[in-house]
This record gives structure tokens, C-alpha cells and sequence, in this order.
């Protein structure tokens, strides 16, 4: 149907056709919440860095063999192993061998190995074993890969029992004439680290936004009617309010409290305690209280 051309202004709209709302403060709350909350594009626009570091996890270990005269003769590429110790989540042992392990030196030089213990495939480490001075000068026997430039990088043990060490660690006559034999013991510190490789990221900083409740505030208010400045009259019930609040929230509420003040009234300042009062009588107090007067806090607020 064709809309009417005439000069006459429509019939105003009575407040009992007007499309109730959930409720002007939950509409209001709800709207607040929708233009607070960040848009994907906003998000997906941050900008993000990633870091790789790599490093050694370290970890130490002191054998002491003790006995070394009767464990001499055992053989060649015969050992004493150390009990397993754990570093970087993999098992390591210390292996002793008193008469050498390779058959060609014939029984000349003591080996010592640091083995791989348990399962793993590729693992790289650096290693580090210190034969002890025990006369207390401080004068030990190391060999280390820490502290010092790899040209080819740290040492790959590519299966359990893959080792690292030296065939010729000591000739055994200056061993058994040395400082770092004594009362027929040797010391020997081992230490092992495990180089590990992690990825640091740095996500897009995210604000947790909880859920509105300026509903149950606005609720609130109404409830202890402080700052109510007009007064509903439906069918003889009345109703406190914030004219504010209605009017922000419905366009028949704003066309009755405002529209019809002229300019003077709008700015004038009401400093007596008297509230003054609309009546709507074309709507049942029952009515009212459903469509517009029930809060998201499920309390029914009266006048």
C-alpha cells in the first residue's frame, strides 16, 4: 500500500503498540558489550616474532674407582663402568677401561668413555672429563669441549652405546707415578651437556573482556531508587525511573519526557524533591511490568 502524501502528521503510536524491548537496560548492556569487543581484523592485524634458542642442559657426574691395582690386567676393551647417571632426559654412564681399549697399544694407555646409556637417536652433547690432582695442588687433567670454539659443532651419539672419549687418556706408568693416583684410587668428574633447541613466541596480547552486567547495575539502582527523577502512572500503579535511561533505550519514552519540553524546560533545574509524573493509560500495570519493568536480575521493581 501506497504511504499517505498528505501534510498531516501520522497518529502518534500508543505506548501499548510499541515493540517492548528485553528490557532498555539489558538492550543497553548488550549493545555496550558488542561495540567493546575487538573485531577479527583488528586481531589478526597484530604483528608476532618467534625466537629460537638453542643451549646445553648440564649436568655432572664423579666416579671414583677405587682399587685401581686389582682392577689392572682385567683385559683389553674390558671396563668399569659407573653407575647411570641422567642429563637432558637421557641415561649416561663413565666407562674405565684399565687396560686400554684399543688391542694395538697394548695395554700402554687407560681409556676412559662417556657412553650413551639409553634409547635416543642423534643426540648431541658436549662433554667434558677431569682426571682429579689428589695432592690438592690443583693441577687436573682435562679434557673439554665447553668454553672453546667447535669447528664442526657439538659431538652426535647416534645410537645407545655410541660413546665419546679417549683411547690414550693417560700412559699408565705416569698415571700409577702421578699425583692423581692416591691410595690406589682415581677420581674422574664427568660432565655431559645435552644441547636442546626451543621456540619462544610471542602471541598477540589479548584482554579477557567479561561479560557486561551494567544490566544488574542499572537493576540496582532502580531497586534502591537512588537518582530516580520521574514517575511512571499506569493504571493508577507507579513506577519510579531514570528518564535518562528510558529515553536512551525507547523512542516513545524519549517522544513523551523530552520532545514536548520546549527549550526553556529542558535546561531548567529541578531543585525542589518533587518528581514529576507521566501517566500511561493505555496499559495495564501487569503489562508494563512484563514488557518493560522485569530486570535480567529477575526482580520486578515498583513504584
Amino acid at each position: 500500500m501506497d504511504e499517505d502524501a498528505g501534510g498531516a502528521s501520522p497518529p502518534p503510536v500508543p505506548l501499548a503498540q510499541a515493540p517492548p524491548p528485553q528490557h532498555p537496560i539489558a538492550v543497553a548492556a548488550a549493545a555496550t558489550a558488542t561495540a567493546a569487543a575487538p573485531s577479527q581484523r583488528d586481531m589478526a592485524a597484530s604483528p608476532t616474532s618467534s625466537r629460537s634458542v638453542t643451549e646445553t642442559v648440564n649436568g655432572s657426574h664423579r666416579f671414583v674407582i677405587q682399587g685401581y691395582s686389582l682392577a689392572k690386567g682385567m683385559g683389553v676393551g674390558k671396563h668399569i663402568a659407573s653407575e647411570t647417571f641422567t642429563v637432558g632426559g637421557y641415561q649416561w654412564a663413565v666407562y674405565f677401561y684399565p687396560d686400554g681399549k684399543n688391542p694395538e697399544d697394548n695395554s700402554v694407555y687407560v681409556s676412559v668413555f662417556i657412553a650413551l646409556a639409553s634409547d635416543g637417536t642423534d643426540v648431541r652433547a658436549l662433554f667434558e672429563l677431569t682426571l682429579l690432582d689428589q695432592s690438592g695442588k690443583g693441577k687436573h687433567k682435562v679434557h673439554s669441549h665447553f668454553d672453546r670454539s667447535l669447528e664442526s659443532g657439538p659431538y652426535t651419539l647416534k645410537y645407545r652405546g655410541s660413546m665419546w672419549g679417549y683411547k690414550r687418556f693417560f700412559r699408565r706408568t705416569a698415571l700409577e707415578a702421578s699425583d692423581f693416583l692416591k691410595d690406589d684410587c682415581l677420581k674422574i668428574n664427568c660432565t655431559v651437556g645435552v644441547v636442546v633447541s626451543t621456540i619462544d613466541y610471542s602471541r598477540p596480547h589479548s584482554i579477557h573482556v567479561p561479560d557486561s552486567d551494567i544490566g544488574y547495575d542499572f537493576g540496582s539502582l532502580l531497586d534502591s531508587q537512588e537518582g530516580v527523577d520521574v514517575i511512571l502512572n499506569v493504571g493508577g500503579e507507579r513506577f519510579h525511573a531514570h528518564k535518562l535511561v528510558l529515553a536512551a533505550r525507547s523512542h516513545v519514552f524519549r517522544s513523551q519526557l523530552f520532545d514536548d519540553e520546549s527549550d526553556g524546560e529542558k535546561s531548567e533545574v529541578n531543585e525542589t524533591d518533587e518528581l514529576k509524573e507521566f501517566s500511561i493509560d493505555d496499559m495495564e500495570p501487569t503489562v508494563f511490568k512484563l514488557s518493560c519493568w522485569l530486570q535480567p536480575t529477575s526482580i520486578t521493581y515498583q513504584g
